[in-house]
């Protein structure tokens, strides 16, 4: 059969299963991370610093020969190709394999630092001068390169002939430094981005859907993330709630935005969601449908007006927050689970969503053969019934034993069929 007709079988298999249908067969997408560079043996490291995209490209490649997935899926996290990019911009809140001083493993994934970048003090700056405080606060404290950008202080060179306080304060050697650099990224990034979007087109010719091209946030997962830290985030939930949902509301209208672009530039495909600061024990119940489910919910709507499919990754144990993902159209959104009773979720969302995930990838790492068929088995024989449900290993593949992952897409393909 042709590459393209194998596209649009695997396609249907996955829009079947979205639209709550039950396909020919269980669409298998296992999230692949840094399992087939591994494979192929190379490192992480390797791969970081693969900036042809050669290595990349082999890998992904000799995956699809060997397992033949539904989709491709996970691949677009391990930062293939950037590390020379990184290097530049000298990030604070992330480190890397490959990274001068080797503060993570060469076959490690690359690591977020959080931290609180915007501090108790600075909040009145932060909500009444917004720009000064991301040029002279933000941006210094969280990327190496921009640290020059700490002295630039627009509001102290006034208005009239300000072309001379700005040569002056652009002309010191530290600024100049910068500039040049970020030139160097700019020209590396239009050199490295063509030929990652060029592969995932390559992949797409060779028969199989990019699944997750889209992306967008929930605001809370932003204030948290980038600004406040998990701690401070959550005690800013008592001790300033009106500022938090000041910085949640005015975010979502960037997202939703951004959608819109999103929507009429790649129609029909998806977005992905990732749930950092959701999951259950975080935050009450009444906390989380005020300040994360009110505007994801949104989100997610909007995501279906705009032609696209919402693919939402919760993290974490995911239980107490059935009732609410339960609050969306029917047979347009993927819910994908890393820690969830999967009954449960075939039971509330069984009609509404289709449900995936669920799979622990500790098994492909440490388990046995019949480890996995078995709970393989149990799966789908708990969420696939009746349709709507993709299987996906929880989270990315890694370090999976080879014969492992074998003996699963075995079992899936087999006991999976209608």
């Amino acid at each position: 059969m042709a590459n393209q007709e194998k596209y649009q079988e695997r396609l249907k298999r996955i829009n079947d299963a979205i639209a709550l249908k039950e396909p020919d067969t269980i669409p298998f997408i296992p999230i692949v991370q840094c399992y087939p560079f591994l494979q192929a043996g190379y490192s992480m490291a390797d791969i970081l610093y693969d900036w042809d995209l050669s290595k990349t490209r082999k890998s992904l490649f000799q995956y699809l020969d060997d397992y033949q997935p539904d989709a491709m899926f996970g691949h677009g996290y391990v930062y293939a190709g950037q590390g020379p990019i990184l290097e530049k911009g000298m990030p604070k809140t992330m480190r890397w394999a490959g990274e001068p001083g080797a503060a993570v493993d060469k076959n490690s994934i690359h690591q977020f630092i959080e931290f609180p970048v915007l501090e108790d003090d600075e909040f009145e700056q932060f909500f009444t001068d917004r720009s000064g405080w991301v040029m002279n606060v933000g941006m210094p404290r969280t990327n190496g390169i921009l640290e020059p950008m700490a002295g630039f202080k627009v509001r102290d060179m006034g208005v009239y002939n300000s072309y001379t306080a700005v040569a002056a304060a652009v002309s010191t050697p530290e600024f100049k430094k910068m500039l040049e650099t970020l030139w160097e990224i700019n020209d590396m990034n239009n050199d490295l981005s063509p030929r990652l979007r060029q592969l995932d087109a390559d992949i797409e010719a060779y028969g199989y859907p990019v699944l997750a091209t889209g992306g967008a946030g929930v605001p809370y997962d932003g204030y948290s993330d980038f600004l406040r830290g998990t701690l401070d985030g959550l005690a800013d939930l008592y001790e300033r709630p009106d500022q938090v949902m000041d910085y949640c509301k005015e975010q979502l209208e960037g997202v939703l935005e951004m959608i819109k672009i999103q929507g009429k530039m790649m129609p029909g495909k998806h977005v992905f969601m990732a749930l950092h600061k959701g999951m259950d024990g975080f935050m009450s119940d009444e906390h989380y449908r005020t300040f994360y489910w009110n505007h994801l919910q949104i989100i997610i709507n909007a995501i279906i007006e705009n032609g696209m499919v919402p693919y939402i990754y919760t993290e974490g144990k995911y239980d107490s927050r059935l009732e609410c993902l339960k609050e969306v159209p029917a047979g347009k959104v993927v819910y994908h689970f890393e820690e969830v009773d999967m009954a449960q979720a075939k039971k509330i969302l069984g009609d509404t969503a289709c449900i995936s995930g669920g799979f622990p990838v500790y098994l492909l790492d440490y388990g046995t053969k019949e480890q996995v068929v078995n709970e393989a088995k149990r799966l789908i024989d708990t969420c696939a019934v009746g349709g709507g449900f993709i299987f996906e290993t929880s989270c990315g593949m890694d370090l999976a034993k080879r014969e492992n992952v074998e003996a699963l897409m075995d079992t899936v393909r087999n006991y999976g069929k209608k």
